[in-house]
């Protein structure tokens, strides 16, 4: 079962309602964060490549990156593999995210039956897949998805927002914070989006960048 989509702003403000009464905590962030992003973003296989390309790199050169493969038309699985792994280096990528690019067009993933796959299926999917891991299954379902109960506990934004929005002694893990994350189902989409922006607000209020 799919379960309910985040399709417009009035998706994402229907679950930030929900949480804010449900949860305090979520009520007091929001009233600090405002209206929280819709986010988002294309799916399918040039989406998932761009994640891997930006993988451990700044933005800027995720970017140049991204823009020598488009330039070079290696944005689909079969211009992948027609480049192969050197001509994917000659583009920029390193050594491993040429392998993981090829491993990626190689796997025959059917995006279209993605959307209609549940949650966990599609994580179980993505993550065959070497060089994608569980964060990065995690957001595409978030955000290109628009799945509405999905979380990604592994990142290190929302742990730490976790903390100081819960007054918690630390970060807490992944696993920890998987299981506080289920008091906010069936919005754990929105509930990420309300950490993330939170985790903005705060920073900055400490005048940290």
């Amino acid at each position: 079962m799919v379960g309910r989509l985040i399709e417009t702003d009035a998706c994402v403000a229907e679950g930030a309602a929900w949480l804010a009464k449900a949860e305090p905590r979520f009520a007091r962030a929001l009233e600090q964060t405002g209206d929280l992003p819709l986010r988002r973003r294309p799916d399918g296989f040039a989406q998932l490549l761009s994640a891997i390309v930006s993988q451990q790199v700044s933005v800027a050169s995720a970017r140049a990156i991204w823009a020598k493969l488009e330039a070079a038309g290696a944005v689909t699985p079969d211009a992948v593999l027609r480049f192969d792994q050197d001509g994917l280096r000659d583009l920029g990528l390193s050594r491993q995210k040429a392998r993981y690019a090829c491993a990626l067009a190689q796997a025959g993933i059917d995006y279209e039956a993605l959307r209609q796959a549940p949650n966990d299926e599609v994580i179980k999917t993505l993550t065959g897949v070497t060089g994608i891991g569980v964060w990065t299954a995690e957001i595409y379902a978030m955000f290109s998805l628009g799945r509405a109960d999905v979380f990604a506990p592994g990142d290190l934004a929302l742990q730490e927002s976790a903390r100081m929005l819960f007054d918690l002694p630390e970060r807490p893990k992944e696993k920890p914070l998987r299981q506080m994350a289920e008091a906010w189902s069936p919005w754990r989409s929105v509930a990420a989006r309300a950490l993330w922006a939170y985790y903005h607000v705060a920073k900055d209020r400490e005048g940290i960048a």
